[in-house]
């Protein structure tokens, strides 16, 4: 082979070696990722009871996010992992936003290992929230102490400000609590078997502090029908996860992303959020059982 087609020869494999790479690299670029919402304060998942509460917008930051890391980002909201993979409404989750401890309950269910990057504030600026131990307005109990012998409804294992916190806060204040839980579902289940059971029964149940305005916002309940006689340790909120398949630099991209909605006063309107997203305490990884 002579000088002029070695080097065409070169040339070529170069350009093809090129070409082939800036392929991948814009194939990756067009993929989409998937965002799955399982805040309860997201719109989709709520109701409109209360005017300027509990109607995130999470496709604002779906757009926000395609623009930040260059790819297409699709929003789906669900509840579940488990039933939203059952249903084949997503193959994969990228990014997942909701409750902190249902978020880690759901992805060892479904055998996806996740890890945190960041925390939502909310209007007030905190990333918490509590467990609100609730009985009727004129049950004789007036604090923690005074709920041995009371029959309580619990929130979902999955739920820690219901369940394990509410159950920390009661044995500190050495309250006997039944080896079999009783648990409502929703809080608006809780609060209505303390309604309906009536005076005299001893009931109480541990709503979230999140979902008290909702219940008297939606009528679930009447405003002062409850009286809240004690709250459990704040508990991480709605936190921010990224999947551990993600490389480490695409990860460190929807983090530093996430960092910067602060910065955004349309993503704070859309979030109802004081801050954007924050740092988390510490990075943590999920791993699946």
């Amino acid at each position: 082979m002579n000088c002029n087609l070695r080097y065409l020869s070169s040339l070529s494999l170069a350009f093809l070696l090129f070409g082939f790479s800036d392929a991948i690299s814009v194939t990756q670029a067009e993929t989409p990722l998937t965002m799955v919402v399982m805040d309860p304060l997201a719109a989709p998942l709520s109701c409109p009871c209360v005017e300027g509460y509990a109607q995130r917008k999470y496709e604002v930051l779906g757009e926000y996010l395609s623009l930040k890391l260059k790819r297409p980002v699709k929003v789906i909201f669900t509840e579940s992992l488990k039933l939203a993979v059952d249903n084949d409404k997503f193959e994969q989750a990228d990014i997942i936003i909701g409750k902190d401890s249902v978020v880690r309950f759901d992805s060892k269910r479904i055998g996806e290992p996740v890890e945190v990057v960041a925390r939502l504030t909310g209007k007030d600026g905190k990333t918490t929230q509590t467990g609100l131990i609730v009985v009727r307005k004129d049950d004789p109990a007036k604090r923690v102490d005074d709920l041995n012998q009371y029959r309580i409804f619990f929130g979902p294992e999955d739920c820690d400000e219901k369940h394990a916190a509410a159950i920390q806060l009661l044995k500190a204040h050495r309250v006997t609590i039944s080896d079999k839980l009783e648990v409502s579902l929703a809080c608006s289940d809780g609060a209505c078997k303390v309604i309906e059971l009536g005076d005299g029964n001893k009931t109480a149940a541990v709503i979230s502090s999140y979902a008290a305005p909702l219940l008297e916002g939606c009528g679930t309940i009447k405003k002062g029908d409850l009286r809240i006689v004690g709250e459990t340790k704040p508990v991480p909120f709605v936190t921010a996860f990224v999947s551990k398949r993600l490389d480490e630099s695409l990860k460190s991209e929807i983090e530093k992303a996430l960092l910067e909605t602060g910065l955004d006063a349309k993503i704070l309107i859309a979030l109802e959020s004081q801050s954007g997203f924050v740092k988390a305490e510490s990075n943590e990884t999920v791993k699946k059982k």
